[in-house]
């Protein structure tokens, strides 16, 4: 197949959807890959080192008008321009924006939305977003520790003893487990909450304690079990006891890393304004949930704002500032989805019956696949 590697042109987005080394495997199964040049710059990777795995440097209108382009972003309407009917599209393309699903099948795209894969054991080595939240619940950590205006470890010196930083992790998934895990390696105490009841074993295997909000009926218990992975929203009795347990953690944490979200809704608020003012001076909340709305109403997306002493992360790409290893991970995930809908002679193959497959694609002959 011809595959194409267009420049993400989002602002911001500095990753790329191939690195040398998945383009030396295209190219070693015999497809013809071409590649923007400059695509890679941002992400460290060379046109040069591209070049040497077997992919031929393009402008921008090649390699979207290729066969089958890999993206990391959902294209927009100039990008859109140039590709073709009947073309294969590979992304994070948003599968609940409704109205860029449309836009995708009125271009007469064939699209899959790897973040719709099924959190399955077959589907992990594609998961674009566990590798990828992965990256920025570890960057969520270091960016605490650069707004925050002391240390994480306990340290004794001659002078006296520092305390260890107090850090509450929202929301255990795979972004909240590597926060927790990371600030526990930087010698933070930890406290983390999860709607589901599953998550304590893994906060407690990390060296993190449970913050643990009782089940009072049978259907809270039920719904926290969540649905193929994710989290689903809980009743609001349930909540207001979340709410309030949450908030007097806040109060006595130095940091507060949110992750909380539910796939295709706004981000559940689980920080008050109450609760920031509440908070001591030089406490920092880093915000993973703000393009979804935020989990604390204060975070302004994109900018590291300051409430009453509290700094507030709002910054919605972490993966982006990590990007040469987000884009080697999110690569491996593109390459190992090819592996589903490219058969033994090289060509695209849709498979008949492939749970993988139906979750993904999101359109295909000018019609929306998916009810986002």
């Amino acid at each position: 197949m011809l595959i194409g590697i267009p420049r993400e042109t989002l602002p911001g987005e500095t990753r790329v959807a191939a690195t040398p080394e998945t383009v030396k495997k295209l190219a070693q199964a015999g497809h013809q890959v071409q590649l923007e040049r400059g695509a890679g710059l941002s992400a460290r990777y060379r046109d040069g080192d591209y070049e040497q795995a077997g992919a031929v440097l393009v402008d921008a209108a090649q390699a979207l008008g290729s066969e089958l382009v890999l993206k990391v972003r959902r294209p927009n309407t100039a990008e859109l321009a140039h590709m073709k009917t009947g073309s294969v599209l590979l992304g994070m393309l948003d599968p609940f924006d409704a109205d860029g699903l449309h836009t995708l099948a009125q271009a007469g795209l064939t699209a899959f939305a790897l973040e719709a894969a099924p959190r399955t054991t077959r589907a992990q080595s594609l998961d674009v977003l566990s590798s990828q939240a992965n990256l920025a619940g570890y960057k969520a950590v270091l960016l605490a520790t650069q707004y925050y205006g002391r240390i994480f470890p306990m340290m004794m010196t001659a002078a006296g003893t520092l305390k260890a930083a107090r850090v509450v992790v929202l929301g255990a998934g795979v972004a909240g487990l590597q926060a927790i895990a990371t600030a526990r390696r930087l010698g933070a105490v930890v406290e983390a909450s999860d709607v589901r009841p599953a998550a304590r074993e893994q906060v407690e295997s990390l060296g993190g304690k449970f913050i643990d909000v009782p089940y009072e009926t049978d259907e809270e218990r039920e719904i926290a079990q969540g649905v193929g992975g994710y989290a689903r929203p809980m009743p609001a009795a349930w909540m207001t006891r979340q709410a309030a347990l949450v908030a007097e953690r806040c109060k006595q944490a130095d940091i507060v890393i949110s992750t909380a979200l539910i796939p295709g809704r706004p981000a559940p608020v689980l920080i008050q304004p109450e609760t920031v003012a509440a908070m001591k001076p030089g406490s920092v909340i880093v915000d993973l949930a703000v393009e979804r709305g935020g989990n604390c109403p204060l975070s302004v997306l994109d900018q590291v704002v300051e409430h009453d002493g509290v700094t507030l992360v709002g910054l919605s790409n972490l993966p982006a500032l990590l990007a040469t290893d987000a884009s080697a991970l999110y690569a491996r995930n593109l390459l190992d989805f090819l592996k589903l809908v490219i058969d033994a002679e090289g060509r695209f193959a849709l498979p008949a019956d492939d749970d993988i497959i139906t979750a993904c694609l999101v359109c295909q002959d000018g019609k929306v696949l998916r009810s986002a």
